[in-house]
Protein backbone atom coordinates (compact mmCIF):
# COMPACT_ATOMS: atom_id res chain seq x y z
CA UNK A 1 0.00 0.00 0.00
CA UNK A 2 2.92 2.20 -0.30
CA UNK A 3 2.04 4.62 -3.08
CA UNK A 4 2.67 8.14 -1.85
CA UNK A 5 3.48 9.87 -5.42
CA UNK A 6 3.38 13.39 -5.19
CA UNK A 7 2.55 15.09 -1.64
CA UNK A 8 1.51 18.53 -2.34
CA UNK A 9 4.89 20.91 -1.43
CA UNK A 10 7.08 17.85 -2.49
CA UNK A 11 8.79 19.90 -5.43
CA UNK A 12 9.51 17.87 -8.39
CA UNK A 13 11.30 18.49 -11.55
CA UNK A 14 11.32 17.24 -15.47
CA UNK A 15 12.72 13.41 -15.14
CA UNK A 16 15.24 13.63 -18.54
CA UNK A 17 15.72 10.85 -20.70
CA UNK A 18 18.89 9.60 -19.26
CA UNK A 19 16.97 9.54 -15.98
CA UNK A 20 14.30 7.71 -17.37
CA UNK A 21 16.02 5.08 -19.12
CA UNK A 22 18.25 4.45 -15.89
CA UNK A 23 15.17 3.30 -14.10
CA UNK A 24 14.10 1.05 -16.99
CA UNK A 25 12.41 3.80 -19.31
CA UNK A 26 12.10 2.95 -22.99
CA UNK A 27 12.43 -1.19 -22.21
CA UNK A 28 9.04 -1.74 -23.67
CA UNK A 29 8.89 0.36 -26.68
CA UNK A 30 12.02 -2.37 -28.42
CA UNK A 31 9.35 -5.24 -27.77
CA UNK A 32 7.94 -3.60 -31.38
CA UNK A 33 10.53 -5.24 -33.20
CA UNK A 34 8.99 -8.97 -31.46
CA UNK A 35 5.31 -8.20 -30.96
CA UNK A 36 2.48 -7.54 -33.52
CA UNK A 37 0.03 -4.70 -32.82
CA UNK A 38 -2.77 -7.32 -31.94
CA UNK A 39 -0.34 -8.80 -29.75
CA UNK A 40 0.25 -5.56 -28.04
CA UNK A 41 -3.20 -4.97 -27.73
CA UNK A 42 -4.22 -8.90 -25.84
CA UNK A 43 -1.35 -7.94 -23.27
CA UNK A 44 -3.07 -4.51 -22.56
CA UNK A 45 -6.69 -6.17 -22.38
CA UNK A 46 -4.97 -9.68 -20.22
CA UNK A 47 -4.04 -6.71 -17.40
CA UNK A 48 -7.48 -5.41 -17.08
CA UNK A 49 -6.35 -1.96 -17.81
CA UNK A 50 -9.64 0.64 -17.66
CA UNK A 51 -9.30 4.57 -18.66
CA UNK A 52 -8.68 6.42 -15.58
CA UNK A 53 -10.39 9.92 -17.13
CA UNK A 54 -13.61 8.70 -15.18
CA UNK A 55 -15.70 6.10 -17.41
CA UNK A 56 -13.52 3.46 -16.25
CA UNK A 57 -13.52 1.75 -19.76
CA UNK A 58 -11.47 -0.90 -21.25
CA UNK A 59 -8.16 0.13 -22.74
CA UNK A 60 -7.81 -2.82 -25.06
CA UNK A 61 -11.59 -2.87 -26.02
CA UNK A 62 -11.02 0.54 -27.36
CA UNK A 63 -7.75 0.04 -28.74
CA UNK A 64 -8.98 -2.55 -30.87
CA UNK A 65 -12.05 -0.83 -31.97
CA UNK A 66 -9.77 1.42 -33.80
CA UNK A 67 -7.63 -1.25 -34.88
CA UNK A 68 -9.72 -3.47 -36.85
CA UNK A 69 -11.06 -0.36 -38.25
CA UNK A 70 -10.09 -0.14 -41.88
CA UNK A 71 -10.93 3.29 -42.53
CA UNK A 72 -7.43 4.95 -43.07
CA UNK A 73 -5.17 6.72 -41.24
CA UNK A 74 -5.57 5.93 -37.54
CA UNK A 75 -4.46 8.53 -35.03
CA UNK A 76 -4.01 8.50 -31.16
CA UNK A 77 -5.14 11.54 -29.14
CA UNK A 78 -3.87 11.49 -25.68
CA UNK A 79 -6.20 14.03 -23.49
CA UNK A 80 -4.66 16.30 -20.76
CA UNK A 81 -7.49 18.70 -20.91
CA UNK A 82 -7.58 17.74 -17.32
CA UNK A 83 -10.31 20.61 -16.15
CA UNK A 84 -11.72 18.35 -12.72
CA UNK A 85 -12.05 20.33 -9.98
CA UNK A 86 -9.18 19.01 -7.47
CA UNK A 87 -7.59 16.58 -10.41
CA UNK A 88 -3.74 17.39 -10.38
CA UNK A 89 -2.77 14.00 -11.20
CA UNK A 90 -2.86 14.02 -15.23
CA UNK A 91 -0.57 17.51 -15.12
CA UNK A 92 1.83 16.14 -12.39
CA UNK A 93 2.63 13.13 -14.98
CA UNK A 94 3.43 15.27 -17.57
CA UNK A 95 5.07 17.63 -15.76
CA UNK A 96 7.74 15.21 -13.77
CA UNK A 97 7.90 12.05 -15.88
CA UNK A 98 6.70 12.89 -19.73
CA UNK A 99 9.04 10.15 -21.00
CA UNK A 100 6.86 7.27 -19.56
CA UNK A 101 3.29 9.53 -21.08
CA UNK A 102 5.43 9.68 -23.93
CA UNK A 103 6.26 5.82 -24.27
CA UNK A 104 2.52 5.92 -23.81
CA UNK A 105 1.52 7.37 -26.29
CA UNK A 106 4.22 5.59 -29.03
CA UNK A 107 3.20 2.22 -27.80
CA UNK A 108 -0.32 3.09 -28.33
CA UNK A 109 0.24 4.69 -31.59
CA UNK A 110 1.99 1.14 -32.78
CA UNK A 111 -1.03 -0.51 -31.49
CA UNK A 112 -4.07 0.54 -33.48
CA UNK A 113 -1.61 1.53 -36.36
CA UNK A 114 -1.53 5.68 -35.99
CA UNK A 115 1.06 7.25 -37.56
CA UNK A 116 0.15 10.40 -36.25
CA UNK A 117 -0.57 11.47 -32.65
CA UNK A 118 -1.52 14.55 -30.59
CA UNK A 119 -0.90 15.45 -27.22
CA UNK A 120 -4.03 17.63 -26.06
CA UNK A 121 -2.63 19.34 -22.71
CA UNK A 122 -4.47 22.10 -21.19
CA UNK A 123 -3.16 25.31 -21.98
CA UNK A 124 -3.50 26.54 -18.36
CA UNK A 125 -0.31 23.72 -17.69
CA UNK A 126 2.75 26.08 -18.82
CA UNK A 127 5.02 23.30 -16.86
CA UNK A 128 3.57 20.43 -18.50
CA UNK A 129 3.82 21.84 -21.92
CA UNK A 130 7.29 22.83 -21.49
CA UNK A 131 8.53 19.73 -20.32
CA UNK A 132 6.59 17.32 -22.58
CA UNK A 133 7.84 19.76 -25.66
CA UNK A 134 11.37 18.91 -24.25
CA UNK A 135 10.55 15.48 -23.67
CA UNK A 136 9.81 14.58 -26.90
CA UNK A 137 12.21 16.49 -28.30
CA UNK A 138 14.46 14.34 -26.29
CA UNK A 139 12.87 10.96 -27.52
CA UNK A 140 12.55 12.27 -31.26
CA UNK A 141 16.66 12.52 -30.92
CA UNK A 142 16.95 9.20 -29.22
CA UNK A 143 15.07 7.69 -32.25
CA UNK A 144 11.68 6.69 -30.72
CA UNK A 145 9.42 8.62 -32.67
CA UNK A 146 10.04 10.15 -36.26
CA UNK A 147 10.83 7.81 -39.06
CA UNK A 148 11.26 3.64 -38.82
CA UNK A 149 11.58 3.76 -34.58
CA UNK A 150 13.99 1.40 -33.73
CA UNK A 151 15.04 0.18 -36.74
CA UNK A 152 11.39 -0.56 -37.49
CA UNK A 153 8.51 -0.04 -39.96
CA UNK A 154 6.62 1.86 -37.67
CA UNK A 155 6.89 5.40 -37.64
CA UNK A 156 5.16 8.37 -35.75
CA UNK A 157 4.86 12.14 -35.84
CA UNK A 158 3.67 13.98 -32.42
CA UNK A 159 1.98 16.85 -32.04
CA UNK A 160 0.79 18.99 -29.30
CA UNK A 161 -2.23 21.28 -29.28
CA UNK A 162 -3.13 23.36 -26.25
CA UNK A 163 -6.73 22.90 -24.77
CA UNK A 164 -9.16 25.82 -23.60
CA UNK A 165 -9.33 25.70 -20.16
CA UNK A 166 -13.15 24.77 -19.53
CA UNK A 167 -14.33 21.70 -17.85
CA UNK A 168 -16.48 20.52 -21.30
CA UNK A 169 -13.38 21.12 -23.52
CA UNK A 170 -12.13 17.82 -21.79
CA UNK A 171 -14.14 15.41 -22.82
CA UNK A 172 -12.63 13.07 -25.78
CA UNK A 173 -15.27 14.28 -28.40
CA UNK A 174 -14.89 18.14 -27.79
CA UNK A 175 -10.87 17.51 -27.81
CA UNK A 176 -11.39 16.48 -31.65
CA UNK A 177 -13.25 19.35 -32.17
CA UNK A 178 -10.29 21.48 -31.24
CA UNK A 179 -7.53 19.87 -32.37
CA UNK A 180 -9.52 19.79 -36.32
CA UNK A 181 -9.54 24.24 -35.36
CA UNK A 182 -12.95 24.51 -34.18
CA UNK A 183 -14.98 25.58 -31.20
CA UNK A 184 -14.26 23.13 -28.07
CA UNK A 185 -17.75 21.51 -28.36
CA UNK A 186 -19.00 17.95 -27.68
CA UNK A 187 -20.10 15.71 -30.98
CA UNK A 188 -23.29 13.62 -30.66
CA UNK A 189 -22.63 10.23 -30.57
CA UNK A 190 -22.68 7.39 -31.78
CA UNK A 191 -20.63 7.67 -34.06
CA UNK A 192 -17.70 7.25 -31.32
CA UNK A 193 -14.12 8.61 -31.77
CA UNK A 194 -13.02 4.79 -31.93
CA UNK A 195 -14.48 4.39 -35.30
CA UNK A 196 -14.98 7.74 -36.45
CA UNK A 197 -12.85 10.33 -34.40
CA UNK A 198 -10.36 12.91 -35.66
CA UNK A 199 -10.67 14.09 -38.77
CA UNK A 200 -13.53 11.60 -39.37
CA UNK A 201 -11.51 8.31 -39.06
CA UNK A 202 -10.52 5.77 -36.31
CA UNK A 203 -8.79 7.65 -32.95
CA UNK A 204 -8.16 6.33 -30.17
CA UNK A 205 -8.31 8.87 -27.50
CA UNK A 206 -6.94 8.30 -23.92
CA UNK A 207 -6.42 9.78 -20.18
CA UNK A 208 -2.69 10.58 -19.04
CA UNK A 209 -2.79 8.62 -16.60
CA UNK A 210 -4.15 5.93 -18.89
CA UNK A 211 -0.97 5.56 -21.24
CA UNK A 212 1.36 5.87 -18.22
CA UNK A 213 0.28 2.54 -17.03
CA UNK A 214 0.94 1.32 -20.90
CA UNK A 215 4.73 0.87 -20.40
CA UNK A 216 4.93 -0.96 -17.90
CA UNK A 217 2.18 -3.24 -18.94
CA UNK A 218 4.14 -4.14 -21.98
CA UNK A 219 7.43 -4.16 -20.23
CA UNK A 220 6.20 -6.31 -17.48
CA UNK A 221 3.36 -8.38 -19.08
CA UNK A 222 -0.04 -8.41 -17.65
CA UNK A 223 0.63 -11.13 -14.94
CA UNK A 224 2.60 -8.86 -13.38
CA UNK A 225 0.10 -5.81 -13.46
CA UNK A 226 -2.50 -8.15 -12.43
CA UNK A 227 -0.75 -8.68 -8.75
CA UNK A 228 -1.71 -5.23 -8.03
CA UNK A 229 -5.17 -4.38 -7.45
CA UNK A 230 -8.54 -6.65 -7.41
CA UNK A 231 -9.64 -9.38 -9.97
CA UNK A 232 -12.17 -6.39 -11.45
CA UNK A 233 -10.03 -3.56 -11.12
CA UNK A 234 -6.19 -4.02 -11.40
CA UNK A 235 -3.34 -2.07 -10.95
CA UNK A 236 -3.31 1.11 -9.13
CA UNK A 237 -4.66 4.83 -9.87
CA UNK A 238 -3.23 8.44 -8.47
CA UNK A 239 -6.02 9.57 -6.07
CA UNK A 240 -6.26 13.25 -5.07
CA UNK A 241 -6.91 14.76 -1.81
CA UNK A 242 -7.53 18.47 -0.73
CA UNK A 243 -7.27 20.68 1.87
CA UNK A 244 -9.60 18.98 3.77
CA UNK A 245 -6.65 16.78 5.33
CA UNK A 246 -3.21 17.36 6.76
CA UNK A 247 -1.40 15.87 3.87
CA UNK A 248 -3.26 17.13 0.81
CA UNK A 249 -1.66 16.05 -2.55
CA UNK A 250 -1.95 12.96 -4.82
CA UNK A 251 -0.89 9.42 -3.89
CA UNK A 252 -0.82 6.53 -6.30
CA UNK A 253 -2.11 3.44 -4.51
CA UNK A 254 -3.33 -0.21 -5.65
CA UNK A 255 -7.46 -0.62 -6.59
CA UNK A 256 -8.63 -2.66 -3.57
CA UNK A 257 -6.92 0.04 -0.82
CA UNK A 258 -9.54 1.02 1.90
CA UNK A 259 -10.37 5.35 1.81
CA UNK A 260 -9.60 4.60 5.48
CA UNK A 261 -6.13 4.25 4.42
CA UNK A 262 -6.11 7.06 1.86
CA UNK A 263 -6.83 9.63 4.46
CA UNK A 264 -5.31 8.96 7.56
CA UNK A 265 -2.21 7.29 6.57
CA UNK A 266 -1.42 9.10 3.59
CA UNK A 267 -3.29 12.44 3.51
CA UNK A 268 -2.46 12.59 7.62
CA UNK A 269 -6.15 12.61 9.03
CA UNK A 270 -8.39 15.61 8.85
CA UNK A 271 -7.45 18.59 9.43
CA UNK A 272 -8.05 19.93 13.39
CA UNK A 273 -9.36 16.25 13.80
CA UNK A 274 -13.29 17.33 12.44
CA UNK A 275 -15.98 14.72 11.94
CA UNK A 276 -16.24 13.88 8.37
CA UNK A 277 -20.45 14.73 7.50
CA UNK A 278 -20.09 12.87 3.92
CA UNK A 279 -17.71 11.58 1.27
CA UNK A 280 -17.66 11.93 -2.38
CA UNK A 281 -14.86 9.96 -4.16
CA UNK A 282 -15.12 10.37 -7.76
CA UNK A 283 -15.52 13.87 -8.44
CA UNK A 284 -17.96 16.43 -8.11
CA UNK A 285 -20.22 14.68 -10.69
CA UNK A 286 -20.28 11.27 -7.89
CA UNK A 287 -23.01 10.48 -5.75
CA UNK A 288 -22.50 11.40 -1.60
CA UNK A 289 -21.71 8.87 0.94
CA UNK A 290 -21.66 8.60 4.47
CA UNK A 291 -18.75 8.81 6.90
CA UNK A 292 -19.47 5.46 7.66
CA UNK A 293 -18.23 4.34 3.89
CA UNK A 294 -14.82 5.05 5.33
CA UNK A 295 -13.71 1.81 4.83
CA UNK A 296 -15.31 1.18 1.53
CA UNK A 297 -12.58 -0.61 -0.87
CA UNK A 298 -10.88 2.18 -3.31
CA UNK A 299 -12.37 0.14 -6.54
CA UNK A 300 -15.12 0.23 -9.45
CA UNK A 301 -17.12 -2.12 -8.35
CA UNK A 302 -16.72 -1.94 -4.81
CA UNK A 303 -17.50 2.04 -4.84
CA UNK A 304 -20.58 1.43 -7.40
CA UNK A 305 -22.07 -0.67 -5.09
CA UNK A 306 -21.70 1.52 -2.18
CA UNK A 307 -23.88 4.02 -4.35
CA UNK A 308 -21.47 5.89 -6.05
CA UNK A 309 -18.59 6.07 -8.02
CA UNK A 310 -14.83 6.16 -8.50
CA UNK A 311 -14.39 8.93 -11.43
CA UNK A 312 -10.88 10.22 -12.04
CA UNK A 313 -10.17 9.46 -8.11
CA UNK A 314 -10.72 13.34 -6.55
CA UNK A 315 -11.96 12.61 -2.91
CA UNK A 316 -13.64 15.43 -1.45
CA UNK A 317 -14.50 15.53 2.10
CA UNK A 318 -17.60 17.35 3.40
CA UNK A 319 -17.01 18.06 7.35
CA UNK A 320 -19.76 18.20 9.99
CA UNK A 321 -20.72 22.30 10.03
CA UNK A 322 -21.21 21.96 6.50
CA UNK A 323 -24.40 22.68 4.53
CA UNK A 324 -25.37 19.87 2.35
CA UNK A 325 -28.22 22.53 0.30
CA UNK A 326 -25.34 24.92 0.10
CA UNK A 327 -22.68 21.83 -1.21
CA UNK A 328 -25.29 20.96 -3.74
CA UNK A 329 -26.12 24.76 -4.73
CA UNK A 330 -22.13 24.87 -5.22
CA UNK A 331 -22.47 21.77 -7.32
CA UNK A 332 -25.26 22.66 -9.60
CA UNK A 333 -24.10 25.82 -10.55
CA UNK A 334 -20.64 24.91 -11.18
CA UNK A 335 -22.36 22.04 -14.09
CA UNK A 336 -24.57 25.05 -14.80
CA UNK A 337 -21.41 27.48 -15.82
CA UNK A 338 -19.83 24.75 -17.16
CA UNK A 339 -22.76 23.93 -19.65
CA UNK A 340 -21.05 24.78 -23.33
CA UNK A 341 -24.76 25.57 -24.17
CA UNK A 342 -24.64 23.16 -27.41
CA UNK A 343 -27.87 21.47 -26.27
CA UNK A 344 -31.40 22.94 -24.90
CA UNK A 345 -31.67 19.86 -22.97
CA UNK A 346 -28.10 20.14 -21.06
CA UNK A 347 -28.27 24.05 -21.09
CA UNK A 348 -32.30 24.04 -19.43
CA UNK A 349 -31.76 21.49 -17.11
CA UNK A 350 -28.40 22.62 -15.26
CA UNK A 351 -29.71 26.08 -15.51
CA UNK A 352 -33.32 24.40 -13.57
CA UNK A 353 -31.55 22.67 -10.93
CA UNK A 354 -29.49 25.72 -10.16
CA UNK A 355 -32.62 27.60 -9.96
CA UNK A 356 -34.11 25.40 -7.60
CA UNK A 357 -31.86 24.88 -5.23
CA UNK A 358 -30.80 28.15 -4.83
CA UNK A 359 -34.92 28.82 -4.33
CA UNK A 360 -34.56 25.86 -1.58
CA UNK A 361 -31.67 27.84 -0.11
CA UNK A 362 -33.57 30.47 0.08
CA UNK A 363 -36.43 29.39 1.78
CA UNK A 364 -38.68 29.01 -1.19
CA UNK A 365 -40.88 26.46 -2.54
CA UNK A 366 -42.33 24.04 0.02
CA UNK A 367 -42.08 20.40 0.11
CA UNK A 368 -43.13 20.14 -3.57
CA UNK A 369 -40.14 21.86 -4.80
CA UNK A 370 -37.93 18.43 -3.44
CA UNK A 371 -40.46 16.57 -5.61
CA UNK A 372 -39.48 18.27 -8.80
CA UNK A 373 -35.77 17.45 -9.07
CA UNK A 374 -36.21 13.78 -9.42
CA UNK A 375 -38.80 14.77 -12.91
CA UNK A 376 -36.22 17.26 -13.87
CA UNK A 377 -33.25 14.79 -13.98
CA UNK A 378 -35.31 11.86 -15.45
CA UNK A 379 -36.61 14.13 -18.48
CA UNK A 380 -33.41 15.11 -19.70
CA UNK A 381 -31.41 11.87 -18.92
CA UNK A 382 -29.13 10.89 -21.70
CA UNK A 383 -30.62 13.87 -23.81
CA UNK A 384 -27.14 15.68 -23.98
CA UNK A 385 -24.23 14.96 -26.72
CA UNK A 386 -21.86 14.69 -24.02
CA UNK A 387 -22.33 13.37 -20.00
CA UNK A 388 -22.17 16.31 -18.50
CA UNK A 389 -26.43 16.46 -18.83
CA UNK A 390 -26.35 13.56 -16.37
CA UNK A 391 -23.32 15.04 -13.80
CA UNK A 392 -25.13 16.88 -11.42
CA UNK A 393 -27.80 14.24 -10.95
CA UNK A 394 -25.96 11.88 -8.62
CA UNK A 395 -24.79 14.55 -6.39
CA UNK A 396 -28.04 16.47 -6.05
CA UNK A 397 -30.39 13.08 -5.48
CA UNK A 398 -27.89 11.81 -2.80
CA UNK A 399 -27.82 15.39 -1.08
CA UNK A 400 -31.45 14.86 -1.12
CA UNK A 401 -31.35 10.97 0.22
CA UNK A 402 -29.02 11.38 2.72
CA UNK A 403 -29.34 14.58 4.07
CA UNK A 404 -33.08 15.45 3.64
CA UNK A 405 -33.57 17.38 6.89
CA UNK A 406 -30.48 19.98 5.95
CA UNK A 407 -33.14 20.89 2.99
CA UNK A 408 -36.28 20.94 5.11
CA UNK A 409 -34.60 23.13 7.82
CA UNK A 410 -33.84 26.01 4.42
CA UNK A 411 -37.79 25.27 3.43
CA UNK A 412 -38.72 25.51 6.94
CA UNK A 413 -36.98 28.77 8.24
CA UNK A 414 -35.36 30.28 5.00
CA UNK A 415 -31.47 29.26 6.39
CA UNK A 416 -29.09 26.68 7.32
CA UNK A 417 -29.44 24.09 9.68
CA UNK A 418 -25.43 24.58 10.44
CA UNK A 419 -26.34 28.75 11.31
Amino acid sequence: MEGILFPRGVVESREHLNNYRRRGGYQALPKIKNLSPQKIIAEVEAAGLRGRGGAGFPTGKKWLLTAQNEERPHYVVLNGGEDEPGSKKDRLLMENLPHLVIEGVILTSYAVGATNAYLYINQQYGAAIQSMTDALSEAKDAGYCGEHILGTDFSLEIFLTSAPPNYVAGEDTAALEVIEGKQPLPRQKPPFPATAGLFGKPTAVNNVETLANVPPIVANGHQWYRSFGTAESPGTMIFSLDEEVNRPGIYELPFGTPLRFLIEQCGGEVKNNKAIKAIQPGGPSSAFLLPDKIDLSLDHDSVRAAGSSIGCGVIHLVMEGTCMVEEALRIAEFFAAECCGQCPACRMETNVLATMLKKAQQGQGGQPLLEQFGKVISFNKGKGFCNLINMPAPPIESALSLFRSDFECHLANGRCPTH
